[in-house]
């Protein structure tokens, strides 16, 4: 099957069959590739050719440049269910989810299509007669993209496709859990350049490796920005390395995402937004719903139905109909099992989290999502685990909710299910939801690629995807021009 996928998108059988690592499948563990991991003088080599296709590329007018990407657009569009299948394979998404991120692609191309058309500057009023002022916008230079596992293609096409109609080249190091589909994407990036024609080479490349490969991306003074998505841990590391270098970071960091579920919501509604957000791709996602505050008057009935509604997830092989795919490998699990052990132990009652399906996949890692009941919030529920993990608590005043939801170091996504037009506007006023996403009656997961993508705090303040954040990949520069036959000084500063 894997064969097959990777054919289709022309991929060449030695670029995923013929070395020395081996690339598991989560589903049963089996392995599905094996690649050749790079060398660090790969990087080196890598990165001064995307700065010689800068020097070319930048010069090519935006709009052009587009038409490149909205190629791109075109070929995931004739190979998406090759993609969403090969995504589903080796990151143990369901069906419609791996189909989903490779919408995700060809939605960001369609929107940075549009992008390529509205690299807009800002007209300034210039205090001297007879000058005018102006912003320009300019390309940035080489952008390295490092990517984590659980959207292993869609934070890729966010960034490249942006960065393509902004006249930079992207080097991407996937994560080493999901190479074959960063394989698959740079061979369907190629099948756009020969339909788009003259375009200098090396544009996008991919470095297969581990950690090594992705510092040396990060420390490299070429690389103008590092947009690297994965744990606040990361982040961490990351940071500092391109600071220390004044080079430009794009973090997408860790989520710690909470519900606030009023007593005038629609529950019918607030059941299906939490059953989607937090038990969907198996809790492994940035924006997976991980706390849920009820108000004490609605628990009683509440928590029952939630219950019984995890009971109905049908856990197995995400490409035979199921809800909940597996986890991504044994260290997933072991956090999980960890993160469980800890909430006993802070008098949390637990349901669910139980190893299944061991008999049947052996070397792969299937879970019930857990639901963790506390009387309130604490450091357990304040860490983020990667994994299915709900942790329910309960509140009596608005403000209560707010205040615990805002009291985690993360800042991504948040949700509130009120129909209180009072809540609704206060959890979205600058008292309320202190994320970078805060949404009304719908769940922390599921962004549409129109708005700008991130979070505050320890999420690391970066925004992908749509808005302005183009603007990211670009550096902005101060035009003054005086047309006039005099030259007056700025602030009527009189020199001589």
């Amino acid at each position: 099957m894997i064969k097959q996928y990777m054919s289709a998108m022309g991929v060449k059988e030695e670029h995923y069959q013929n070395g020395n690592f081996d690339v598991n499948s989560p589903i049963d563990g089996s392995v599905i590739g094996k690649i050749t991991l790079d060398s660090m003088d790969a990087v080196d080599t890598s990165i001064a050719n995307a700065k010689k296709a800068f020097k070319e590329w930048r010069t090519v007018p935006a709009p052009r440049r587009g038409e490149l990407v909205r190629l791109l657009g075109e070929v995931l569009r004739e190979h998406k269910e090759d993609l969403g299948m090969l995504v589903s394979f080796e990151a143990g998404k369901i069906k419609e989810e791996g189909l989903g991120e490779v919408q995700e692609m060809i939605d960001i191309c369609d929107f940075a299509v549009g992008v390529s058309r509205q690299i807009y500057g800002l007209t300034i009023a210039s205090e001297r007669p007879g000058h005018h002022m102006r912003e320009t916008w300019h390309p940035l230079g080489v952008i390295g993209v490092i990517s984590a596992f659980n959207f292993p293609v869609a934070v890729w096409s966010w960034n490249t496709a942006l960065a393509i109609v902004c006249g930079n080249p992207v080097v991407w190091k996937p994560s080493e859990k999901a190479p074959l589909v960063a394989l698959a994407c740079q061979a369907m990036f190629e099948k756009a350049l020969a339909k788009f024609g003259d375009v200098p080479q090396h544009l996008s490349q991919v470095l297969l490796g581990k950690t090594d490969i992705g510092n040396a991306l990060v420390e490299h003074k070429e690389v103008a920005l590092v947009s690297a998505t994965g744990s606040t841990r990361m982040g961490r590391a990351v940071g500092p390395k391109v600071a220390n270098r004044f080079g430009r970071c794009l973090l997408e960091l860790g989520g710690n995402n909470a519900m606030i579920l009023a007593p005038s919501a629609d529950l019918d509604l607030a059941l299906r937004g939490i059953l989607f957000s937090a038990v969907g791709t198996a809790g492994q996602r940035c924006t997976t719903l991980r706390r849920l505050f009820v108000h004490e008057s609605i628990k009683d009935d509440m928590l029952p139905r939630i219950k019984s509604a995890y009971e109905t997830v049908t856990i197995g092989h995400p490409l035979e109909g199921n809800l909940v795919g597996p986890l991504i490998d044994e260290d997933s699990f072991n956090s999980m099992q960890d993160a469980l052990k800890k909430a006993r132990e802070a008098g949390g009652t637990v349901t669910g989290g139980e190893r299944v399906l061991a008999d049947r996949y052996p070397n792969a890692y299937y879970v019930t999502p857990a639901i963790v009941e506390f009387d309130e919030q604490n450091d357990v529920a304040r860490n983020e685990t990667f994994a299915p993990i709900l942790y329910v608590m309960t509140y009596q005043t608005f403000d209560d909710a707010i205040e615990m939801q805002n009291d985690v170091p993360q800042g991504l996504s948040s949700c509130v299910f009120t129909n209180d037009l009072r809540e609704a506007e206060t959890f979205l006023s600058d008292r309320g939801s202190d994320c970078g996403i805060a949404n009304v009656n719908i769940g922390t997961s599921g962004a549409e690629i129109g708005g700008a993508f991130g979070g505050e705090k320890e999420t690391g303040g970066g925004r992908e995807s749509g808005s302005d954040a183009w603007k990211a990949y670009m550096r902005r520069q101060t035009n003054t021009i005086n047309y006039s036959k005099e030259l007056p000084l700025a602030q009527g500063i009189s020199f001589g």
